[in-house]
């Protein structure tokens, strides 16, 4: 990051849209015309991978790592490109405007896929923008188009429970299902070409107006995923598939027992025999779609927290050492530049530090996190900060600044902060007083939730960590209609330097 700039975080499931969640249809470009008008130039955006009503609509908890999610495929745009008619979209069900129904939406948008998967499926071998895609994506589109096909056949069985030839990848048994399930197979792959086809012109459609993507990839991938099944041996798994391990973090912040999310642990070792050519590929699957990627729990690369796979808790876990520098090497002998943000949040060591800055990965900077007795010291603190970081109000892992206020932070807190700030403010100034702060931080990137933006109380709070359900369902209102906001934006942009230039992007590197 060579210069300042600014942007806001909200997911493409939080933005305006009449069916039931937000999509790639057109209030994303809209959003984008609201990012320029306040003067930003980046939209940050939650992992685009598949979610499951099953394990709570996390975009951190996926069934694959390479996939997309076909709830953020746009109705309207389906029928535009001629895969669907008008009549198609219409008589859909009243979903809440302001909340996201996952099941309903995915029950409308699976009717929807089915319809032009019948209409279509005949086309699609002598498709060449289909055939393009499955040739550019063999890496990874095989193996999930038949996980998911086996899976559905085997009424939802997680693979760890499915024949053992299956189970183990017995190529005889792989070959016989994939021809029993060839019919479904290829409606997995026909779902996957119009998710990235509609990713692939939402993209341009940004960069036509100079916006850059912050994307996110998390460390961990989900135990009953096509990832872990397809490459058993990059895992720390028992031998029925099950895992030896799994990953979380100590009591901290956020929970006194720890977190325990129940993803397998990398066999770093098998890793590193390959070249960490798994890594390699994940990596630039995810440089292509984004212009920086935010790398998801950092300081697991230099030693992660290990609990033993039958502890209910994280608190009785350990330290293990990380691949560190080695990992990053093999990827800088792939990709010339590395724009990745580090977030670098949570129990933070000497290594992590050394490991993000003998890199050169701006960390991040979380302003809730800063005030209380040692703001002096707190590196979260404003006069802490350093240029090459990025600076937040809060995360989707934070709760709004409002209810941060009102009800998280204390009163030995709220007086530091004020002093901080050198007057004492009411309560509902006080999201647009940290957005400030975070402007006028050195940092050069500073984003702000699109919660802050609109002043919301708990009712914004995205997702609460070690909180099963209930989280991942805030939707912003319609962005065309904010235009108050957006010059209050681009007034803090133009005033702390951070305004767009020239109509230019910053470059990534």
């Amino acid at each position: 990051m060579h210069r300042r700039f600014c942007g806001i975080l909200m997911h493409l499931t939080s933005l305006a849209s009449p069916y039931g969640v937000g999509d790639m249809g057109p209030q994303a470009l809209k959003f984008a015309d609201f990012l320029v008008e306040a003067g930003q130039s980046c939209w940050q955006i939650l992992p685009l991978t598949p979610t499951s009503t099953f394990i709570g609509n996390s975009p951190y908890s996926s069934d694959s790592a390479f996939a997309g999610n076909p709830l953020l495929i746009s109705p309207e745009l389906l029928v535009r490109d001629g895969w669907l008619s008008g009549q198609d979209i219409e008589g859909f069900p009243a979903f809440h405007p302001q909340g996201t129904d996952y099941e309903a939406a995915t029950a409308f948008r699976e009717r929807l896929f089915d319809l032009a998967f019948e209409r279509h499926a005949q086309d699609l071998p002598g498709n060449f923008a289909f055939k393009t895609f499955r040739d550019r994506n063999s890496a990874w589109l095989p193996d999930y188009g038949l996980f998911k096909a086996v899976k559905e056949s085997l009424g939802g069985m997680a693979w760890m429970d499915w024949p053992e030839p299956l189970r183990r990848r017995e190529p005889e048994a792989l070959a016989q299902r994939r021809e029993m399930l060839a019919a479904r197979v290829l409606k997995e792959e026909f779902v996957q070409f119009l998710f990235f086809d509609q990713w692939t012109r939402l993209k341009a459609g940004l960069a036509e107006r100079d916006l850059l993507v912050v994307g996110d990839m998390p460390i961990y991938v989900t135990q009953d995923s096509a990832d872990v099944w397809a490459n058993q041996g990059l895992f720390k798994l028992k031998k029925d598939g099950h895992p030896e391990f799994v990953a979380g973090v100590p009591p901290d912040y956020f929970s006194v027992t720890g977190q325990r999310w129940g993803n397998p642990v990398y066999d770093w070792q098998a890793h590193a025999d390959t070249g960490f050519e798994w890594w390699v590929k994940r990596m630039g699957h995810n440089l292509a779609l984004y212009d920086f990627v935010r790398l998801d729990h950092f300081r697991g690369f230099a030693g992660y927290w290990e609990i033993p796979a039958q502890e209910k808790t994280a608190v009785k876990g350990q330290w293990v050492d990380g691949p560190g520098e080695a990992l990053f090497k093999a990827l800088l002998a792939h990709f010339p530049v590395l724009p990745i943000l580090a977030e670098d949040l949570g129990v933070i060591t000497p290594d992590v530090r050394e490991l993000r800055d003998g890199f050169a990965l701006p960390g991040m900077k979380i302003l809730q996190f800063a005030f209380g007795p040692q703001v002096g010291e707190n590196r979260d603190a404003p006069h802490n900060h350093v240029p090459d970081s990025v600076v937040y109000t809060g995360t989707h892992d934070n709760t709004t600044t409002l209810d941060w206020i009102r009800n998280e932070l204390g009163p030995e807190g709220k007086k530091c902060f004020f002093e901080y700030l050198g007057r004492e403010l009411p309560e509902h100034e006080v999201p647009w007083a940290m957005i400030r702060l975070a402007y006028m931080s050195v940092s050069r990137l500073a984003v702000v939730p699109m919660q802050d933006i609109l002043g919301l109380g708990i009712e914004g709070r995205m997702n609460m960590p070690s909180k099963a359900r209930g989280n991942w369902a805030w939707r912003c209102p319609d962005s065309g209609n904010l235009p108050e906001l957006a010059a209050k934006l681009k007034n803090l942009a133009d005033m702390y330097g951070r305004a767009r230039q020239g109509g230019t992007r910053p470059n990534p590197a």
